[in-house]
């Protein structure tokens, strides 16, 4: 499970409810309409704008942003590193037995491009073509969650003019306008609770997994290219080394020194 997303998403849930309890009157907070409204509008909204099939993928997008894993950027690395030493030594030829081995279907399709002898702007344009189509089609899957975030709030703003309709017409009892206001604005807490305390982080974890499985799927595209120009492993190692964040590449550095002393 990600810690970030799972801590972010329950600590801001559990402060809020917190407040509520310390406030002395958690009841006053439920209320099934205003539920029904929030949760139940905004959701429907959702459904009509975006495609069943998308829909459906719900569960799925919800496992990616809890529980799918940053790419791990040092073995991407080592791997290509690995490539480029054996190439150098047998040829290109020669990965493709390892290629065959290769769970990552981006670095698999790479590698065996290369071993098949295509044209090195080729293998850019069919590598760069599936990052451009990935980075789309996170992009669609994410907007199920940007709209329920956008619509959320608005279902809430009108279950809050559906309360105020409702109270107006019974300003004769002056003990009623009291708890209908605050049934009122209810559903707006409901929608602005739904809307930044689950659906807008939601897609913003999304959005942060495709940057980072962009970036990692670029490191390959350089990567292959490099192995197939046939370029010596330290120089595929130097190009590549741009695309670690900071502390990743600090650690990579010690890893190395650390291996170079021991090697002497």
């Amino acid at each position: 499970m990600d810690l970030a997303t799972a801590a972010g998403i329950f600590m801001g849930w559990g402060l809020v409810i917190g407040a509520i309890i310390m406030g002395g009157d958690p009841g006053a907070f439920v209320d099934i309409p205003s539920l029904l409204i929030t949760f139940g509008g905004s959701m429907a909204v959702t459904m009509a704008s975006n495609p069943l099939p998308r829909m459906k993928l719900l569960p799925q997008l919800l496992k990616s942003a809890f529980f799918t894993k940053s790419h791990d950027m040092l073995e991407v690395l080592n791997l290509m590193i690995r490539f480029a030493e054996r190439a150098r030594r047998e040829g290109l030829l020669a990965l493709e037995d390892e290629a065959a081995g290769i769970e990552d279907p981006f670095i698999k399709k790479g590698i065996q491009l290369v071993v098949d002898g295509t044209d090195p702007e080729l293998v850019r344009n069919i590598l760069d073509a599936e990052i451009s189509f990935l980075e789309e089609r996170h992009r669609s899957n994410r907007s199920v969650f940007e709209v329920w975030g956008e619509m959320a709030p608005a279902f809430g703003m009108l279950g809050t003019l559906i309360g105020l309709i409702q109270m107006l017409g019974h300003l004769d009892d002056p003990n009623a306008l009291g708890p209908g206001m605050a049934v009122a604005l209810i559903t707006t807490f409901y929608g602005s609770f739904i809307a930044n305390a689950f659906a807008l982080p939601i897609a913003k974890k999304l959005a942060v997994r495709t940057e980072e499985e962009i970036i990692a799927k670029e490191m390959v595209v350089e990567g292959v290219l490099a192995i197939q120009a046939g370029e010596n492993p330290r120089i595929v190692e130097e190009k590549l080394k741009v695309y670690l964040p900071p502390a990743v590449r600090a650690i990579y550095e010690e890893s190395k020194k650390k291996e170079s002393g021991e090697a002497a």
